[in-house]
């Protein structure tokens, strides 16, 4: 399946190192010189040698790697954590992001480049936004790492829509 390229983004290929640069920021990214990578009007074309296990699995795998970097450098990506339990706040202090999670003191986070951290403190979300797929996701593991969410009451950091795997606790004994 091809990968349409929309208007506002070039793509570089020259071999198996791809460049596309878009209205969001630039990336770029060497695959396995086995995939013949071509671009055919407004369409990256992806064709393999042969029907080998290993180059079926590399086709698909290189062909969403280069969706997702066309996709990240034209709309960008957003992954939303929720802020759940009594004295739990987030707050932006300039780019970063301050989380007040129940420690002693308050988790500063720096987010590296191409990252940047959204605070609605109405609905108790923070939003990491970015045009890299992997790095989006990878800094907002490390913001839930911060207070994972616990399984007795739910409290902590977790994803929009994830569900918690809540535990009973302990019960009274029979007499």
């Amino acid at each position: 399946m091809p990968v349409v390229v929309p208007a506002g983004v070039q793509v570089e290929i020259n071999g198996s190192h791809v460049n596309v640069k878009g209205p969001k920021g630039q990336m770029q990214r060497t695959f396995s010189p086995a995939l013949s990578i071509s671009r055919e009007k407004d369409q990256i074309v992806i064709t393999r040698a042969s029907d080998a296990p290993e180059q079926r699995a590399l086709h698909g795998t290189t062909r969403a790697v280069l969706y997702n970097m066309i996709h990240g450098v034209s709309a960008g990506f957003e992954r939303v954590l929720e802020i759940e339990g009594v004295g739990y706040r987030a707050e932006m202090s300039g780019q970063n992001l301050v989380l007040h999670m129940g420690y002693s003191h308050p988790v500063t986070m720096e987010p590296p480049a191409g990252i940047a951290f959204d605070v609605d403190a109405k609905t108790r979300q923070v939003f990491v936004r970015g045009y890299d797929k992997e790095l989006v996701g990878q800094v907002s593991a490390n913001v839930r790492k911060v207070r994972p969410p616990e399984p007795y009451h739910g409290k902590g950091l977790h994803y929009l829509g994830e569900k918690i795997r809540r535990k009973a606790g302990k019960s009274g004994k029979a007499k």
